[in-house]
C-alpha cells in the first residue's frame, strides 16, 4: 500500500513538471474587449491547472468538506441547481443563489450586490464566509504547506514553494478567467455558422424589442445592477446592492445574470425562487412590484402572449453552451483524485 501511494505522488509530480508555462487566452471574436487586463497579467498554464486543483479541494474549508466546485458545479455552467440557495459547512444556508461563473473577464464587480471589485482577491470572500467555508486564510496556507503535491505545484506555477494568499488568489483567478462560454448555437448564428429556426426568430425580435437593454448582446447581460420588480423575500430581507452602498437609490437592486446557459443554472433570481423559465416571464408579464428604484423598462411590466413566451424560451435555448458546460479542461482534475486517493 505505501509503494502504491509513493507511486501516485510521483506520477503527480511528473505530470506537474511536465506542464510548461504557456501564456494563453483568446478573445472570441464577436465579444468585446474585456475588462481584464490580460496583458498585464496574461494567463499562464501551470497556474491555470494549480487554480484549478484549487477550485475542485475541499481543502479550503474549515473541515475540508466544501470546495468552490461544492456550488460552483462545472455540469451547471459552475452554478448549482440542488438548492435554491448555497450550503456551507455543517449544512448551513445562506442567504443568496450561487451565480454561474463564466465570461468573468468581462466584468468589473463581482457578487450579486458587488461587494468584491476584482477577480483576485473575489476567492476570498466564500473562503471566510461563516455560511459558506467559514475558514482562515492563514489556516489554509498552513494546510497547503503540508502537502507535497502542493509545494511542487506552486514551485511551477511561480518559481519556487513559497505558498502565499495572494498566489493562492492569483491561481483561482486564473482558472476562473479561462472559463469562457461563446460556444452555443446563437454564437454560431451570428458568426454566420448557423441559422434560427422561424420560432427562434421570433424569440430574437422579442427579446431586442423587450430584453435587450438589460442583457446586452453578446454577454447577454450589462453586468450593472437593476431592481426586476421581485416582491420581497421574507426569508432573507436582502436589499442586494444597498448593503454596500448603503445609498437608498440601490435597495433592492442585484448584479444582472447573464443569460447563457440557463437549461443548466436553475432556479432562478438571487435567491432561486424561480424553478422554471416559464415562471420567470410569467414575473415579468403579470408580476411586477413597482417600487422607486425599478428599472426603468420594467415599470409596466412586459406585455407577452404565451405564444411570445414560448418564442422567447426558444431563443434563449440556443444560448446553452454545452461544449462549455462538458469541457473536460473544467472539470475536477483527476491528479487531485489520485492524491486523495493515496492518503
Amino acid at each position: 500500500m505505501k509503494s502504491a501511494k509513493v507511486f501516485l505522488m510521483v506520477s503527480i509530480l511528473l505530470f506537474l513538471a511536465a506542464q510548461k508555462p504557456i501564456s494563453f487566452w483568446q478573445k472570441p471574436p464577436h465579444f468585446p474587449k474585456p475588462t481584464f487586463d490580460f496583458k498585464e497579467k496574461p494567463l499562464d498554464s501551470t497556474k491555470v491547472f494549480l487554480g484549478r486543483m484549487l477550485f475542485f479541494d475541499p481543502i479550503l474549508s474549515k473541515d475540508n468538506s466544501v470546495s468552490c466546485a461544492s456550488c460552483h458545479s462545472p455540469y451547471n455552467a459552475f452554478a448549482h441547481t440542488d438548492h435554491p440557495v448555497s450550503h456551507g459547512i455543517n449544512d448551513q444556508i445562506g442567504n443568496r443563489n450561487a451565480p454561474a461563473l463564466f465570461n468573468l473577464a468581462w466584468q468589473k464587480l463581482f457578487m450579486w450586490d458587488g461587494a468584491i471589485n476584482h477577480i483576485e482577491v473575489q476567492s476570498l470572500a466564500p473562503i471566510s464566509q461563516p455560511k459558506e467555508m467559514n475558514e482562515n486564510i492563514n489556516t489554509v496556507l498552513e494546510k497547503l504547506k503540508k502537502s507535497n503535491l502542493y509545494k511542487s505545484a506552486f514551485k511551477r506555477a511561480f518559481g519556487d514553494t513559497i505558498i502565499t494568499s495572494a498566489k493562492l488568489l492569483k491561481a483561482i483567478a486564473q482558472f476562473e478567467l479561462t472559463l469562457v462560454s461563446a460556444n452555443a448555437k446563437y454564437d454560431k448564428v451570428y458568426l454566420g455558422k448557423d441559422s434560427f429556426t422561424d420560432q427562434e426568430k421570433r424569440g430574437y425580435n422579442l427579446f431586442k424589442q423587450h430584453c435587450n437593454s438589460c442583457h446586452q448582446e453578446p454577454l447577454f447581460s450589462s453586468y450593472e445592477f437593476e431592481n426586476n420588480g421581485l416582491k420581497a423575500d421574507t426569508t432573507y430581507n436582502d436589499y442586494g446592492r444597498f448593503l454596500m452602498s448603503h445609498n437608498p437609490k440601490d435597495s433592492f437592486k442585484f448584479k444582472i445574470p447573464s443569460l447563457r446557459n440557463l437549461a443548466y443554472t436553475y432556479p432562478y433570481m438571487h435567491d432561486g425562487r424561480f424553478k422554471k423559465l416559464s415562471e420567470v416571464l410569467n414575473h415579468y408579464s403579470n408580476d411586477i412590484k413597482t417600487s422607486s428604484t425599478i428599472a426603468e423598462p420594467l415599470k409596466n411590466g412586459i406585455p407577452l402572449t404565451g405564444n411570445d413566451k414560448a418564442d422567447i424560451i426558444a431563443l434563449l435555448n440556443t444560448l446553452n453552451d454545452r461544449a462549455f458546460v462538458f469541457n473536460p479542461a473544467h472539470q475536477f482534475p483527476k491528479e487531485l483524485l489520485k492524491a486523495n486517493e493515496g492518503k
